[in-house]
Order: C-alpha cells, then structure tokens, then sequence
C-alpha cells in the first residue's frame, strides 16, 4: 500500500475537495467573465479543446474562451501577448488566469487534477519520447512547477513572427524537465505548496519564483533547473532537432 503522501486516492481525495470549493468560491468571479465573453460576440463563452490524459485517453478540456471563434484553425498553436486573435475580454481573462479555473470541472469529472503536468494535444504527445511519456502515467494537471514558472508565456513569445518556433526553442525543453521531475517527486505536501504558489503568485510573482527555486533544491533538482527556476536571467534559445520543430510539439 503506497504512503499516504504518494497515493493516489488520497490525492484523488484532495482533488475533489478543491474542486468542489473552488468552483464555488470561484463563481462570482466566472459567472460575470462568461457574460463578458458572450456579449462580445454572442458567442459561447467556453472553449473546448480535446487534451491527452492519464493512460493516453483523450477528453475534453475546459476553458473560458479568451480568443476569436475558430482561432484554433489557423495552425499557430503558441500565443504571444500581442497574438490578435485574444479578445479584449479574453486579455483580461489571460492576465488573471480565469481560463484555468474552468478547469475545476475538469478534475470534478476526473479528467484533471489540481497539480500534474499540463495537458496536451494528440499531434503533441504523438511526438513523445519514451522519457515524455512519463508526462502521460499521471492525471496532467491545472498547475504545475511549469505552469508557475512559465506563467508569462505570453509576455515570452510577444513580438515573435513564428511563436511556435519561438516556443520551441526558449520553453518547450525546460517544461518537459519540469512536468518529468514533478511526476517522479509529487506529494500531497507538494501538491499542497504548488497551490499555495499559484495563488500566492497574482501579487507577489518574484517571491513566488524564489520559493519554488527552494522547492526544487529541496526536492534534489539539478542545478541548471534550479537556476531556470528563477527566472532572473534571460531565457536562451535552444535550437531543437528538425524532428523536435512544429506547433504538434507545443505545451499548455
């Protein structure tokens, strides 16, 4: 029987709480942005999205619209802040992360839990590595050390003609490192702190990078993912393989 800190139906337990709670004390908020969305264009105000979980089983994510309708068909999967396919609306949305909350049905349902590696698209994780596919043995998650690290990918990739490839060659690495060190060292004390972090983030970002420096030190992450952690030093474009380019590839 695993300990009750790594098992998985105590972290099953935890999730169903949160997302119960969460939804509730989340819903003067939501209730309000998904008018916003829908009086923009008269449009649904959710935006459904088929993601691989757990097991490699497909399902359907969950998130408050933030761009035009059918922004999906254009082939850009990455996003910068300036990407003209965001909404007014969808800007506020972005800034304050309100598509995430969505997600809370998401792990009500089971898909999602609270922390886990974020889910991706079919054409991405297609493209895994033995290695990434370890990303697929656990429910992927609403946050993450990625999601907490990464959290201005739009500020990142703003300004970037191919955001895609831009993504590729600043992000899409230190992510993968980050989900695959979470799935092999998750806790609930972990899962607990992340939470914590992510909330804690909205007003006090710096801070927030530092502890989670912290946490992984503690954790016994390597020195470089420690160091990217931070944040504090211009992200270096690491040029992929040819095999490794193309928006199937993209995280999030």
């Amino acid at each position: 029987m695993a300990p009750i800190e790594r098992s998985p139906t105590a972290k099953r337990a935890l999730d169903l709480v949160l997302a119960v709670v969460g939804l509730v004390l989340a819903a003067p908020v939501l209730l309000p942005a998904m008018l916003a969305v829908w009086l923009q264009d008269r449009r649904s105000p959710f935006y459904l999205s088929s993601r691989v979980g757990s097991g490699e089983r497909i399902f359907r994510m969950v998130k408050l619209r933030s761009m035009v309708v059918g922004a999906d068909s254009t082939g850009v999967m990455s996003t910068g802040a300036n990407d003209r396919r965001i909404t007014a609306v969808g800007h506020v949305i972005r800034r304050y992360k309100l598509d995430e909350l969505t997600q809370l049905w998401n792990v009500l349902l089971g898909d999602m839990s609270m922390v886990g590696p974020r889910p991706n698209v079919k054409a991405a994780t297609d493209l895994y590595t033995l290695t990434e596919k370890q990303l697929l043995t656990m429910r992927p998650g609403i946050t993450d050390f990625a999601s907490i690290v990464f959290a201005d990918e739009g500020e990142i990739l703003r300004g970037f003609s191919d955001p895609d490839l831009a993504y590729e060659q600043l992000i899409h690495r230190w992510k993968i490192r980050l989900g695959l060190f979470y799935v092999e060292r998750w806790n609930l004390s972990v899962d607990l702190r992340l939470i914590w972090l992510t909330a804690r983030a909205i007003v006090d970002r710096k801070g927030v990078l530092q502890a989670i420096q912290a946490l992984l030190s503690d954790l016994g992450a390597e020195a470089d993912l420690v160091e990217i952690a931070g944040r504090t030093e211009r992200l270096v474009p690491i040029v992929p393989s040819s095999a490794e380019v193309g928006p199937g590839r993209k995280v999030g």
